[in-house]
Order: structure tokens, then sequence, then C-alpha cells
């Protein structure tokens, strides 16, 4: 699905530049974005925006590689590797566009690895 890998290169610019204009580009003025599974989802756009940068990394040496694992119609599944210089997660999310290739819905599972 190319519009998954643009998605995924505009996300990983918006992760590293924290602007807000960056991050809204990425969702649908009604999408849920839940960071964890079962968590009550953050929902809007202007909600995502604001919680992403009450909790934004800092940019800095930090990595993220990622890799599909499987693509239905406009959702797939994504696993990728988060590496921080003193913490590494395994991360999976489910990421399901729209037609113009903004995210409706997100949902992370991430785990942090052993020290």
């Amino acid at each position: 699905m190319t519009d998954l890998a643009t998605w995924m290169d505009a996300y990983i610019r918006a992760w590293h530049t924290n602007d807000p204009d960056d991050i809204a580009a990425l969702f649908t003025e009604d999408a849920a974005y839940f960071t964890e599974p079962y968590a009550e989802p953050w929902r809007g756009r202007d909600t995502i925006v604001r919680e992403w940068l009450a909790r934004k990394d800092e940019d800095g040496p930090a990595a993220f590689e990622y890799e599909p694992v499987a693509v239905e119609g406009r959702t797939a599944a994504v696993k990728g590797v988060t590496t921080y210089p003193d913490r590494v997660f395994s991360n999976l999310w489910v990421i399901r566009l729209d037609g113009e290739g903004r995210c409706a819905e997100f949902i992370e599972y991430w785990m942090e690895h052993p020290a």
C-alpha cells in the first residue's frame, strides 16, 4: 500500500519535529488514537495533537525501523522497533487510513525490551 509508506514517512517526520502541523496532517478530523489496545482513545485531530505534544519525545539520538506485516484494504499492521540510547521498544501498530491517506484509527501495542 503506497499510502502506508507515505504515511509512515510522515509519521516519522512528525515524531522527530513535533510540529503540530506535521502531526495534524497525519490524522482525519475525527480520528481515534489508542495508546494501548483497551485504553480510552484520544478522539479527534486537535486532541491527538495536544496529547502527542504533552508526551512528545525530544528529537535526538533515537531511531525507528518498521515493516508492514499485514495489509488488508486500507488497514495495515506494522511491526517496529524504537531504539533510544537507554531503552528499546518493540511496537505493533494497527493503522486504518482513509481514502486520502490520513489515519482514521491508530492502535499501538508496545513492549519494552529487558535491560
